[in-house]
Protein backbone atom coordinates (compact mmCIF):
# COMPACT_ATOMS: atom_id res chain seq x y z
CA UNK A 1 0.00 0.00 0.00
CA UNK A 2 1.30 3.62 -1.03
CA UNK A 3 2.33 5.47 2.28
CA UNK A 4 0.32 9.02 0.62
CA UNK A 5 1.44 11.25 2.89
CA UNK A 6 5.26 10.61 3.09
CA UNK A 7 5.22 10.44 -0.79
CA UNK A 8 3.67 11.60 -3.92
CA UNK A 9 4.47 10.84 -7.76
CA UNK A 10 6.37 12.60 -10.14
CA UNK A 11 4.27 14.45 -13.13
CA UNK A 12 5.94 11.27 -15.20
CA UNK A 13 3.64 8.44 -13.68
CA UNK A 14 5.83 5.32 -13.22
CA UNK A 15 4.51 2.28 -11.42
CA UNK A 16 8.01 0.48 -11.36
CA UNK A 17 10.30 3.17 -9.78
CA UNK A 18 9.25 6.89 -8.93
CA UNK A 19 10.62 9.40 -6.21
CA UNK A 20 9.66 10.05 -3.10
CA UNK A 21 10.33 13.52 -2.53
CA UNK A 22 10.14 13.90 1.09
CA UNK A 23 13.34 14.69 3.16
CA UNK A 24 15.03 11.19 4.93
CA UNK A 25 14.42 12.66 7.93
CA UNK A 26 10.36 12.73 7.38
CA UNK A 27 10.31 9.61 5.50
CA UNK A 28 11.74 7.88 8.79
CA UNK A 29 9.56 9.82 10.98
CA UNK A 30 6.16 9.05 8.83
CA UNK A 31 6.88 5.86 8.06
CA UNK A 32 7.87 4.70 12.05
CA UNK A 33 5.51 6.64 13.32
CA UNK A 34 2.42 5.76 10.80
CA UNK A 35 2.87 2.07 10.38
CA UNK A 36 4.33 0.96 13.58
CA UNK A 37 7.62 0.33 12.23
CA UNK A 38 10.79 -0.16 15.12
CA UNK A 39 12.23 2.92 16.26
CA UNK A 40 15.94 1.82 14.68
CA UNK A 41 14.75 2.71 11.15
CA UNK A 42 14.08 6.49 12.33
CA UNK A 43 17.62 6.40 13.48
CA UNK A 44 18.76 4.86 10.25
CA UNK A 45 17.38 7.41 8.53
CA UNK A 46 18.50 10.22 10.67
CA UNK A 47 22.40 8.89 9.91
CA UNK A 48 21.42 8.84 6.21
CA UNK A 49 20.13 12.32 6.32
CA UNK A 50 23.38 13.92 6.68
CA UNK A 51 24.40 12.58 3.47
CA UNK A 52 21.04 12.06 1.09
CA UNK A 53 18.30 14.72 0.89
CA UNK A 54 15.41 12.29 -0.16
CA UNK A 55 14.87 8.43 -1.58
CA UNK A 56 13.97 7.51 -5.21
CA UNK A 57 11.63 4.61 -4.69
CA UNK A 58 11.69 1.27 -6.23
CA UNK A 59 8.62 -0.86 -7.02
CA UNK A 60 8.99 -3.83 -4.28
CA UNK A 61 8.74 -6.89 -6.43
CA UNK A 62 10.88 -9.86 -6.88
CA UNK A 63 13.36 -8.17 -9.06
CA UNK A 64 13.74 -5.32 -6.75
CA UNK A 65 17.77 -5.38 -5.41
CA UNK A 66 18.25 -6.21 -9.09
CA UNK A 67 16.27 -3.09 -10.40
CA UNK A 68 17.92 -0.78 -8.33
CA UNK A 69 21.18 -1.42 -8.38
CA UNK A 70 21.07 -1.81 -12.03
CA UNK A 71 19.61 1.82 -12.02
CA UNK A 72 22.38 3.11 -9.73
CA UNK A 73 25.20 1.63 -12.20
CA UNK A 74 23.70 3.46 -15.33
CA UNK A 75 22.39 6.47 -13.28
CA UNK A 76 26.15 7.37 -12.70
CA UNK A 77 28.51 5.35 -15.38
CA UNK A 78 30.88 7.82 -17.25
CA UNK A 79 31.57 4.88 -19.54
CA UNK A 80 31.09 1.61 -20.31
CA UNK A 81 33.18 -1.35 -18.48
CA UNK A 82 36.06 -3.26 -20.57
CA UNK A 83 34.16 -6.55 -19.96
CA UNK A 84 31.22 -5.57 -21.28
CA UNK A 85 32.62 -3.68 -24.11
CA UNK A 86 34.71 -7.34 -25.01
CA UNK A 87 32.69 -9.71 -27.45
CA UNK A 88 33.28 -12.64 -25.40
CA UNK A 89 30.31 -11.71 -22.42
CA UNK A 90 27.90 -12.42 -25.49
CA UNK A 91 29.06 -16.14 -25.72
CA UNK A 92 28.34 -16.70 -21.64
CA UNK A 93 24.99 -18.54 -22.43
CA UNK A 94 26.58 -20.73 -25.15
CA UNK A 95 29.65 -21.08 -23.18
CA UNK A 96 27.21 -22.56 -19.97
CA UNK A 97 25.09 -24.55 -22.17
CA UNK A 98 27.94 -26.20 -23.60
CA UNK A 99 29.74 -26.32 -20.06
CA UNK A 100 26.88 -27.45 -18.01
CA UNK A 101 23.62 -27.95 -19.73
CA UNK A 102 22.93 -24.44 -17.68
CA UNK A 103 20.85 -22.32 -19.99
CA UNK A 104 18.25 -24.62 -21.30
CA UNK A 105 16.88 -24.71 -17.64
CA UNK A 106 16.12 -21.31 -17.62
CA UNK A 107 12.42 -19.70 -16.73
CA UNK A 108 11.57 -16.03 -18.29
CA UNK A 109 9.35 -13.91 -17.02
CA UNK A 110 5.78 -15.29 -18.05
CA UNK A 111 7.23 -19.25 -18.45
CA UNK A 112 5.89 -21.60 -16.19
CA UNK A 113 8.23 -23.98 -16.90
CA UNK A 114 11.28 -23.85 -19.08
CA UNK A 115 11.41 -24.18 -22.31
CA UNK A 116 7.71 -24.09 -22.79
CA UNK A 117 8.16 -22.80 -26.43
CA UNK A 118 9.25 -19.21 -26.29
CA UNK A 119 12.50 -19.68 -28.49
CA UNK A 120 15.94 -20.98 -27.83
CA UNK A 121 16.92 -19.57 -24.11
CA UNK A 122 21.10 -19.00 -25.30
CA UNK A 123 19.72 -16.80 -28.51
CA UNK A 124 17.56 -14.68 -25.62
CA UNK A 125 19.87 -14.17 -23.44
CA UNK A 126 22.46 -13.16 -26.09
CA UNK A 127 19.98 -10.58 -26.87
CA UNK A 128 19.33 -9.39 -23.46
CA UNK A 129 23.03 -9.20 -22.85
CA UNK A 130 23.25 -7.00 -26.59
CA UNK A 131 20.82 -4.31 -24.78
CA UNK A 132 22.34 -4.24 -21.34
CA UNK A 133 25.50 -2.66 -23.43
CA UNK A 134 23.31 -0.78 -25.95
CA UNK A 135 21.43 1.10 -22.75
CA UNK A 136 24.38 1.36 -20.90
CA UNK A 137 26.71 2.74 -23.70
CA UNK A 138 23.11 5.43 -24.57
CA UNK A 139 23.58 6.12 -20.59
CA UNK A 140 27.38 6.47 -20.29
CA UNK A 141 27.16 9.14 -23.71
CA UNK A 142 24.67 11.41 -21.39
CA UNK A 143 26.09 14.58 -20.74
CA UNK A 144 26.07 14.44 -17.04
CA UNK A 145 24.49 13.35 -14.00
CA UNK A 146 21.56 14.98 -14.31
CA UNK A 147 20.92 13.45 -18.17
CA UNK A 148 21.73 10.24 -16.66
CA UNK A 149 19.17 10.08 -13.96
CA UNK A 150 16.38 11.60 -16.78
CA UNK A 151 17.39 8.86 -19.32
CA UNK A 152 16.88 6.07 -16.34
CA UNK A 153 13.91 7.31 -15.35
CA UNK A 154 12.79 7.16 -18.68
CA UNK A 155 14.14 3.35 -19.26
CA UNK A 156 12.58 2.29 -15.26
CA UNK A 157 9.06 1.99 -17.17
CA UNK A 158 8.48 -2.12 -16.37
CA UNK A 159 8.57 -2.71 -19.99
CA UNK A 160 9.94 -5.63 -21.95
CA UNK A 161 13.56 -3.98 -22.24
CA UNK A 162 13.88 -3.16 -18.84
CA UNK A 163 12.82 -6.82 -17.75
CA UNK A 164 15.57 -8.04 -20.17
CA UNK A 165 18.21 -6.43 -18.69
CA UNK A 166 17.32 -7.57 -15.34
CA UNK A 167 17.26 -10.83 -16.90
CA UNK A 168 20.99 -10.11 -18.27
CA UNK A 169 21.82 -9.13 -14.67
CA UNK A 170 21.46 -13.19 -13.85
CA UNK A 171 23.22 -13.90 -16.61
CA UNK A 172 26.10 -12.43 -15.33
CA UNK A 173 25.62 -13.55 -11.73
CA UNK A 174 25.30 -17.09 -13.08
CA UNK A 175 28.43 -17.00 -14.97
CA UNK A 176 30.36 -15.41 -12.27
CA UNK A 177 28.83 -18.15 -9.73
CA UNK A 178 30.32 -21.15 -12.59
CA UNK A 179 33.56 -19.10 -12.64
CA UNK A 180 34.00 -19.24 -8.65
CA UNK A 181 32.74 -22.53 -8.57
CA UNK A 182 35.55 -24.31 -10.76
CA UNK A 183 37.99 -22.24 -9.00
CA UNK A 184 36.46 -23.71 -5.41
CA UNK A 185 37.00 -27.40 -7.51
CA UNK A 186 40.65 -26.72 -8.01
CA UNK A 187 41.98 -25.38 -5.08
CA UNK A 188 42.40 -21.83 -5.79
CA UNK A 189 41.71 -18.54 -3.79
CA UNK A 190 37.82 -17.64 -3.68
CA UNK A 191 36.36 -14.72 -2.02
CA UNK A 192 34.70 -15.86 1.33
CA UNK A 193 31.10 -15.55 0.23
CA UNK A 194 31.46 -18.32 -2.43
CA UNK A 195 31.66 -20.74 0.34
CA UNK A 196 28.53 -19.38 1.62
CA UNK A 197 26.62 -19.77 -1.35
CA UNK A 198 27.50 -22.82 -2.48
CA UNK A 199 27.23 -24.43 1.41
CA UNK A 200 23.73 -24.28 1.34
CA UNK A 201 22.22 -27.81 0.55
CA UNK A 202 20.09 -25.77 -2.21
CA UNK A 203 23.04 -24.39 -3.99
CA UNK A 204 25.96 -26.90 -3.83
CA UNK A 205 26.86 -26.17 -7.44
CA UNK A 206 26.17 -23.71 -10.13
CA UNK A 207 23.48 -25.91 -11.51
CA UNK A 208 21.03 -26.35 -8.01
CA UNK A 209 21.96 -22.56 -7.91
CA UNK A 210 20.11 -22.08 -11.38
CA UNK A 211 17.68 -24.29 -10.15
CA UNK A 212 16.38 -23.99 -6.94
CA UNK A 213 17.24 -19.85 -6.65
CA UNK A 214 18.75 -18.32 -9.25
CA UNK A 215 16.17 -18.70 -11.76
CA UNK A 216 13.29 -18.01 -9.57
CA UNK A 217 14.63 -14.17 -9.07
CA UNK A 218 12.31 -12.18 -10.13
CA UNK A 219 9.25 -14.56 -10.34
CA UNK A 220 8.97 -15.71 -7.06
CA UNK A 221 12.19 -14.91 -4.95
CA UNK A 222 13.77 -11.65 -4.49
CA UNK A 223 18.09 -12.30 -4.11
CA UNK A 224 19.05 -13.09 -0.71
CA UNK A 225 21.82 -11.66 0.96
CA UNK A 226 24.67 -13.85 -0.14
CA UNK A 227 23.38 -13.12 -3.50
CA UNK A 228 24.14 -9.95 -3.29
CA UNK A 229 27.72 -10.26 -2.86
CA UNK A 230 27.53 -12.07 -6.11
CA UNK A 231 25.77 -9.40 -7.98
CA UNK A 232 28.59 -7.18 -6.99
CA UNK A 233 31.38 -9.45 -7.93
CA UNK A 234 28.91 -9.65 -11.54
CA UNK A 235 29.00 -6.09 -11.95
CA UNK A 236 32.49 -5.59 -10.60
CA UNK A 237 30.73 -2.80 -8.52
CA UNK A 238 31.06 -2.69 -4.91
CA UNK A 239 27.41 -2.34 -3.89
CA UNK A 240 26.97 -0.19 -0.61
CA UNK A 241 23.76 -0.62 1.72
CA UNK A 242 22.51 1.25 3.95
CA UNK A 243 20.69 -1.79 6.37
CA UNK A 244 18.40 0.44 8.78
CA UNK A 245 17.16 -2.34 10.79
CA UNK A 246 21.05 -2.66 11.72
CA UNK A 247 21.45 1.24 12.60
CA UNK A 248 24.09 2.06 15.61
CA UNK A 249 25.67 -1.54 14.65
CA UNK A 250 28.93 -2.39 12.78
CA UNK A 251 26.59 -3.88 10.18
CA UNK A 252 24.68 -0.60 9.59
CA UNK A 253 26.58 0.21 6.19
CA UNK A 254 27.51 -3.36 4.42
CA UNK A 255 29.79 -3.27 0.88
CA UNK A 256 28.52 -6.01 -1.44
CA UNK A 257 31.64 -7.12 -1.59
CA UNK A 258 34.18 -5.59 1.04
CA UNK A 259 37.58 -6.65 -0.65
CA UNK A 260 37.31 -4.36 -4.02
CA UNK A 261 36.58 -1.03 -2.25
CA UNK A 262 39.46 0.58 -3.34
CA UNK A 263 39.49 -0.59 -7.08
CA UNK A 264 35.86 -0.93 -7.97
CA UNK A 265 33.28 1.87 -8.86
CA UNK A 266 30.58 1.81 -5.65
CA UNK A 267 26.99 2.70 -6.03
CA UNK A 268 24.61 2.89 -2.88
CA UNK A 269 21.44 1.60 -1.35
CA UNK A 270 19.00 1.88 1.02
CA UNK A 271 16.95 -1.11 2.54
CA UNK A 272 14.70 -1.37 5.84
CA UNK A 273 14.68 -5.67 6.22
CA UNK A 274 17.58 -7.37 3.44
CA UNK A 275 14.81 -7.33 1.05
CA UNK A 276 13.47 -4.45 -0.13
CA UNK A 277 16.09 -1.83 -1.55
CA UNK A 278 15.37 2.15 -2.56
CA UNK A 279 17.75 4.49 -3.82
CA UNK A 280 19.19 7.40 -1.29
CA UNK A 281 19.62 10.38 -3.32
CA UNK A 282 22.11 13.38 -2.92
CA UNK A 283 21.19 17.09 -3.82
CA UNK A 284 20.94 17.73 -6.89
CA UNK A 285 24.50 18.51 -8.66
CA UNK A 286 25.41 21.49 -10.60
CA UNK A 287 25.20 21.68 -14.60
CA UNK A 288 28.37 19.63 -15.14
CA UNK A 289 29.01 18.41 -11.87
CA UNK A 290 29.45 14.68 -11.13
CA UNK A 291 27.11 13.07 -8.32
CA UNK A 292 28.54 10.14 -5.93
CA UNK A 293 26.71 7.86 -3.77
CA UNK A 294 29.14 6.29 -1.56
Amino acid sequence: MERKHCQKRSHQKSWWLWKKRSTLLMAGFCLSTSEGLPVVLLQGYKEMSAKFSHLRRVRGDNYCALRATLFQVLSQSMQVPQWLQDDTVLTLPKQLEAQEGLISQWRFPGQHVPGDGSGDPTERLKGYMELLRKTWQAAAERPGSAERQRFCERLFQGEEEELGMLEALKLLMLGRAAELHGRMQAGQDVPLFCWLLFARDSSVCPRSFLSNHLRHVGLSAGLEQVEMFLLGYALQHTIQVYRLYKANTEEFVTFYPDDHRDDWPSVCLVTEDDRHYNVPVAEAAEPGEELTAS
